[in-house]
């Protein structure tokens, strides 16, 4: 039975509601409904114009409607007067096939088909800045080798602190907090759930960090590479797969622990890799942390070769233990929705043609690439992943045709407009349109 939104509001005290949806670029899109008007927001939706978003539309096509998904409401532990939800997009009748978590749903009603969910984590890292985004807030935070720095992380209390108990609050079961590689950066670890739960919680996440580091006087920032010396901001998923209660990625008979269909369903991803980063890797910045020279603390952390692992951060793929692998390629600028929806996608595509992942290397991926060289590389700039997007029979009969060439005519016009203002060379600063574009990703 569908939840009744008026009711839950009347029952939480909740005065407004953010009804949101997020666009082919991951911008975050809402409208602020007052209470007394949800229960028709929730039957028909809240009208929004298509165009004015990034979304493939003209300003002549008719409204387009955000319907509210009563099971991902949060209120806002920092002000209770809001509750937030995920709308799904309608037009005409039709959901937008074009619209990032309706193209998720899509995918997940494929696997549904054959009685498998997936589930997952993700791992967002992000930095605090300065206002205007050209240093880290954090003036004394400049070891060489940053990483879990104590007095770094407890500078930051406060504010760690009520991020942290907000995701205790919300249930999220959030389990560890730490300064990550790069000076001023940090991650948060939450439980793993179902895909469509994960990307709803990373959108609000995303969100919640931003909006409580504006509320301590910070600005934080998810942008791939805001700084060229110091490490990006990576994405890391973990995935397994489920039927109920069982997880089907798991084989304690196995040396890594994974079952024949883990590796098929992650020979997938490999063998999509290429295509993939136009989605997982989407701006002009996450070129500059793909294939990026060691930063200050000694390494990227970000992968360059397609290639699998046991229990070694050097690789696209990691096993850390029997009945999941974790993803590594995407960055703090990935749409989440897109995020999960590209991975089962490509997962599929490995589970319906039984791809062979190979034989997992154990090397060092960072000094050892040399030694491979009959390893695909993940491209160099976004031109490069939007061609590997444009040839993918896989992705386009996954996503749809029309659904990957609007991305692609949006993205080629963002790319326009940087070359219009700027050149790319990953040896020279960020620029700043990059940082105008990005760091608020």
């Amino acid at each position: 039975m569908t939840k009744n939104l008026s009711k839950i509001a009347k029952a939480k005290k909740i005065k407004y509601f953010l009804i949101s949806f997020v666009d082919l670029f991951g911008i975050l899109r809402s409208k602020l409904v007052p209470t007394e008007a949800i229960g028709e927001m929730q039957k028909n939706g809240a009208g929004f114009a298509g165009f004015a978003t990034w979304l493939d539309m003209s300003p002549a096509d008719t409204d387009m409607f955000a319907l509210p998904d009563p099971n991902s409401l949060i209120q806002l532990p920092w002000n209770k007067d809001v509750g937030w939800l995920a709308s799904d997009l309608w037009m005409s009748g039709q959901p937008v096939k074009a619209s990032p978590r309706v193209m998720l749903k899509e995918q997940i009603n494929k696997l549904n088909k054959k009685n498998l969910k997936m589930k997952s984590g993700v791992e967002c890292e992000y930095f605090l800045i300065s206002q205007d985004g050209s240093s880290i807030a954090d003036s004394r935070d400049t070891q060489s080798k940053p990483c879990y720095d104590q007095s770094a992380l407890m500078r930051r209390y406060d504010l760690i602190k009520e991020i942290c108990d907000s995701m205790i609050q919300m249930g999220w079961c959030p389990y560890q907090n730490d300064h990550e590689d790069a000076n001023g950066q940090f991650e948060m670890n939450w439980d793993y759930d179902d895909c469509l739960i994960t990307a709803d919680r990373h959108v609000f996440f995303k969100y919640m960090v931003k909006s409580l580091s504006e509320k301590h006087g910070l600005r934080a920032t998810f942008m791939p590479k805001p700084f060229s010396n110091l490490t990006g901001n990576g994405c890391h998923a973990h995935i397994s797969l489920w039927d109920k209660k069982i997880n089907k990625f798991i084989d304690n008979a196995d040396k890594l622990g994974l079952s024949k269909i883990a590796y098929n369903f992650l020979g997938g991803v490999m063998h999509l890799a290429q295509p993939l980063t136009a989605f997982f890797n989407p701006t002009v910045n996450s070129y500059r942390r793909i294939n990026a020279p060691p930063t200050k603390s000694g390494a990227s952390w970000s992968p360059s070769s397609i290639s699998y692992t046991g229990n070694n951060r050097t690789h696209m793929i990691r096993v850390p233990d029997a009945g999941r692998f974790e993803l590594r390629l995407m960055d703090g600028s990935v749409n989440p929705y897109l995020l999960q929806a590209g991975i089962i996608a490509a997962g599929l595509y490995g589970l319906n043609n039984k791809i062979d992942p190979g034989k997992p290397l154990s090397c060092n991926m960072y000094t050892d690439y040399k030694n491979y060289p009959h390893l695909k590389k993940l491209p160099d700039i976004i031109e490069d992943a939007l061609d590997f997007l444009e040839n993918s029979k896989e992705l386009k009969n996954a996503l749809g045709i029309e659904t990957i060439n609007s991305y692609i005519k949006l993205k080629k016009a963002e790319i326009e407009n940087f070359d219009e203002n700027e050149t790319f060379d990953k040896r020279s600063s960020v620029t700043k349109w990059e940082k105008n574009n990005t760091l608020d990703c």
